[in-house]
């Protein structure tokens, strides 16, 4: 007697690792969009602790924001000395951009509300001033 694999094992192997595989490949996209969501929601919340921190170092104001919306960095130019609060801002982290104020009306010197599309959710995240 040969030992060895018949045909219909092989097909029924196949079987199984694709049912398997079709499964679980849509749970990890699934995965990753979470994840991506929910480093949006931590860089927004550090943007928003770097902005009351600027606040209350800079002279009771909020930074302006670029034209775009965004910020470009959070440093303080104060008398004494510049006060580099975050430089370097986090971006979004599928596509690079910057996390922006939609609305320029909701950015200024006194108040602020910056957003991010989240993948998962349908309602846009969004982080706004304390004072």
């Amino acid at each position: 007697m040969k030992k060895g694999f018949t045909l219909i094992e092989i097909l029924v192997a196949i079987a199984i690792v694709s049912v398997i595989s079709v499964v679980v490949v849509p749970n990890l996209v699934n995965i990753r969009q979470k994840a991506r969501d929910t480093k949006r929601k931590v860089d927004l919340r550090e943007i928003k602790n770097a902005l009351e921190q600027y606040y209350t170092t800079c002279g009771n104001q909020y930074p302006l924001p670029e034209p775009d919306g965004s910020f470009v960095g959070i440093i303080c130019y104060a008398g004494t000395g510049d006060i580099n609060i975050l430089s370097n801002l986090p971006e979004d982290p599928k596509t690079g951009d910057p996390y922006v104020c939609p609305d320029l009306n909701e950015c200024d010197a006194t108040k602020y509300n910056i957003c991010a599309t989240l993948e998962t959710e349908a309602d846009p995240y969004c982080v706004g001033s304390l004072q």
